[in-house]
Parts: C-alpha cells; sequence; structure tokens
C-alpha cells in the first residue's frame, strides 16, 4: 500500500507541475526522442472513447473505483504471503488507477506529459499513473507465468514418485 502512495504523490506532484508551468498542447524536448508536452484525455489508454460525448468520464471512474477496490482487498488478503511479484505489481496497478481516477474526478479528463517519439513519430502521451500500470501489469505477467503459477501447478501435480 505505501508503494501506491508513493505512485499516487508522484503522479499527482508530476501533473500539477505541467498544469502549472507548461502551456496546453506546448511541447519542449526532453532528450532527442522525449518531449514534456501538456495533453488533457478525456477517453482511456490512447485516447479511447475521447470523443465519446463526456458520459465515459464516470463509466472510467467508477471502473477505476471498482477496481482500485478489488486490487486493494485483493492486497489486503496478501499482506501476510511471500507474493512480492504479485503484491508490487499490484501496488503499482493500484497507485496508477488512482493517480488517474484522482484527475477524472477533478478535471474531468487525464492529465499526459511524456511523449516518446519513435522513429520521428509520436507515441501517445502518457504520465506517471500510466507508467506504473503498464510495469505493474509486466509484473503480474512476470508473476503469472513463473511465481504464482508454478507455484499453482506444483501444487496441482502432487509429490513425485
Amino acid at each position: 500500500m505505501l508503494l501506491a502512495l508513493v505512485v499516487v504523490i508522484l503522479d499527482q506532484v508530476s501533473k500539477w507541475l505541467i498544469l502549472e508551468h507548461v502551456p496546453l498542447y506546448s511541447k519542449s524536448a526532453l532528450l532527442s526522442f522525449v518531449n514534456i508536452t501538456h495533453q488533457q484525455n478525456p477517453g482511456a489508454a490512447f485516447s479511447f472513447l475521447a470523443d465519446a460525448g463526456g458520459w465515459q468520464r464516470w463509466f472510467f471512474t467508477v471502473l477505476a473505483a471498482a477496481v482500485s477496490v478489488f486490487i486493494a482487498a485483493w492486497l489486503w488478503r496478501l499482506r501476510k504471503e511471500r507474493q512480492a511479484v504479485l503484491a508490487w505489481g499490484l501496488a503499482l496497478v493500484l497507485g496508477g488507477a488512482i493517480g488517474n481516477l484522482i484527475d477524472r474526478v477533478r478535471l474531468g479528463y487525464v492529465v499526459d506529459f511524456i511523449q516518446v517519439m519513435i522513429a520521428g513519430w509520436p507515441f501517445p502521451s502518457f504520465n506517471v499513473a500510466d507508467s506504473a500500470i503498464t510495469v505493474g501489469a509486466v509484473l503480474l505477467i512476470v508473476d503469472a507465468f513463473f511465481f504464482s503459477g508454478r507455484q499453482q501447478r506444483t501444487e496441482e501435480e502432487g509429490p513425485a514418485e
């Protein structure tokens, strides 16, 4: 839960800095392939449903809140188990979901500000919360393939003869 809180704080502080100091739709090169920008995304990932007319704000708000409650309960159940990769992945996803949820409730859109150029083309802008969700999802996949999934298969197979 502490990791999720750190993600939320880093996400909200970085977004506050963007809102205060970077004009909307401006771009400044940070590296040769990374821009700092200021975008407003009323949709989901890759601006999915961004032009849906407004209902998506509340749909994604309710969805993020429900997923956050589910993940928080899952983390609570895991607190005494030794499943670090799973717990870290869930905490990162939780922190990211809450960070973007705060934006949706407070602003009506998510603030995105990191833009990576791939072969000269801009990848859709993202933020700290999106990064945490992505890294968390990768950890969940790693856990499923190499840790929790392996443990479950071993228990199902039983003792070796």
